[in-house]
């Protein structure tokens, strides 16, 4: 894809554009009713999330075959998407200790366009590709995030990263617009913004709905919880080490006492004090097998049940 020419115009034909006939008095109501006119839009976005939930499982399931082989997951965005995406991957390293370069994001003029937005950044085409081709590779999942459906930073790194081999998501919330041939299109139909064109509202809800989501249950599938459970955070500060035992305590039922005892001889490490604690083992045998099991505690557990081999 290339880049229109700067100065030029695009008409962009996305239901996020239109104008919403249910907000066209907003601004000659109370405070209150502003509030609420925008409050009865955003209750569309749950349900428009709903209806994605069978392609955002297939994307799901690509990231964990990707991270398991070794691969990466690329999320690529400009503006409020981009910065939505950037925050998701962010957030995985401490809540559940996922190594940093499992999810990487690429935002549309970079660091600076986190904070301010950055001229013409989301209609570098080639920047996109660019960003893709060089850090992206044959067996990982880039995923991007736009909800025009059609920004050329965004449309021109799925395109670069077909052609390398990786796997593909867009995440849009124009179900009319396919510009690019990708793996999965997670289309969300959340109509037009209660203010026309202003996708940080309905749009950029769906879209931290999504991403939260998505990257969730593959933490999930990938063994980073125990139940409902974040046991595999890192407990950085005094907050998080309370929380480590609070966790530990809701897993197994026991005191605290024998609960900050486990912890102290794992060194800290909540997975292997938890399979200690639940099945009894000693912990060096506890570490030994949920090494052996990549982490995913009810598989260690099943190794350890009485009859199983391994």
């Amino acid at each position: 894809m290339t880049s229109p020419p700067n100065g030029v115009a695009v008409r962009v034909d996305s239901p996020t554009e239109a104008r919403n006939p249910r907000t066209e008095d907003i601004d000659r109501v109370s405070t209150l009713e502003v509030l609420r006119l925008i409050n009865q839009e955003d209750r569309q976005v749950p349900d428009a999330v709903a209806a994605v939930l069978p392609e955002l499982a297939r994307a799901v399931d690509l990231a964990v075959v990707a991270l398991r082989g070794g691969g990466r997951v690329h999320y690529v965005g400009a503006g409020t998407s981009g910065r939505l995406a950037t925050l998701d991957a962010a957030e995985l390293p401490p809540t559940f200790n996922a190594p940093p370069e499992w999810f990487v994001a690429h935002h549309a003029g970079g660091a600076e366009a986190l904070v301010r937005a950055v001229e013409n950044a989301e209609d570098e085409a080639a920047g996109g590709a660019a960003e893709i081709r060089r850090h992206a590779a044959p067996g990982d999942l880039v995923l991007g995030v736009t909800a025009s459906g059609r920004t050329p930073f965004v449309v021109a790194a799925l395109e670069q990263a077909r052609a390398l081999g990786a796997r593909t998501v867009l995440v849009s919330n124009n179900p009319d617009a396919a510009p690019v041939d990708v793996d999965v299109l997670i289309a969300l139909d959340t109509g037009p913004e209660a203010i026309a064109g202003s996708t940080r509202m309905k749009a950029g809800s769906s879209q931290k709905l999504v991403l939260t989501s998505f990257s969730t249950a593959v933490m999930v599938k990938l063994g980073r919880t125990y139940s409902n459970l974040m046991v595999s955070m890192r407990a950085t500060n005094a907050k998080l080490r309370g929380r480590t035992v609070r966790i530990l305590r809701e897993a197994t039922g026991l005191a605290e006492p024998e609960c900050t005892a486990a912890l102290a001889e794992a060194d800290g490490d909540l997975k292997v004090a938890l399979v200690r604690l639940l099945s009894g083992v000693p912990t060096a045998r506890a570490a030994e097998v949920l090494a052996a099991a990549h982490g995913h505690v009810r598989q260690a557990l099943s190794l350890l049940a009485p009859g199983a081999t391994g």
